[in-house]
């Protein structure tokens, strides 16, 4: 369950690359952070189907990170779902992409900028304020939907500066290891 479009694009790429192939998922996109947050009790009390799992996706911008985690995993707790995987995007989505300027480099046909990476405003992506903005300065034409499609067919799995998707990826993977245990022991 994802804050906006361009997350989904971005999971629409990178899921089949990490789930194992007999794993299905749906990418469910809402229409800001008040839509998504609406939605969470009703999908996961609908969604019944079993060994079914849930991954929550929303941007921080300029919220409380620990706020706005625990108040969507209480919606969670409700809705009769602990075991959901909330994750929150530091600021922005774009915090994601800023971590890997390879990525954005081989989407944009952008030489040597991978080497600001080691440059100290792209070290920690996570802080930056305004990273959309950040990535509209080192590559003029992007633009989020576009740009989210373009760079995530390059994104690295292992190698990125942005604390928050490494965070997102480690989750993903206990989340799936715990799934197939529990196949397995079935």
């Amino acid at each position: 369950m994802l804050e906006e479009i361009s997350m989904k694009s971005v999971l629409d790429v990178i899921l089949p690359k990490l789930l194992p192939s007999h794993v299905a998922f749906r990418t469910i996109k809402h229409e800001g952070k008040s839509d998504l947050e609406k939605s969470i009790p009703i999908k996961l009390r609908a969604f019944q189907t079993p060994n079914t799992y849930f991954v929550i996706l929303r941007d921080k911008d300029s919220g409380d990170c620990i706020k706005i985690k625990e108040n969507l995993s209480a919606l969670c707790r409700e809705a009769g779902r602990p075991d959901t995987l909330v994750r929150i995007v530091c600021h922005e989505l774009e915090s994601w992409f800023l971590g890997d300027l390879e990525a954005v480099g081989k989407a944009f046909h952008s030489e040597g900028i991978e080497e600001l990476q080691n440059k100290a405003k792209f070290r920690d992506p996570d802080r930056l304020a305004n990273p959309a903005q950040e990535l509209r300065r080192l590559v003029g034409k992007y633009q989020k939907l576009a740009g989210s499609k373009a760079i995530s067919r390059y994104m690295s799995f292992d190698n990125n500066r942005s604390h928050s998707y490494m965070v997102f990826l480690e989750g993903l993977r206990k989340l799936i290891a715990k799934a197939e245990t529990k196949v397995q022991s079935s």
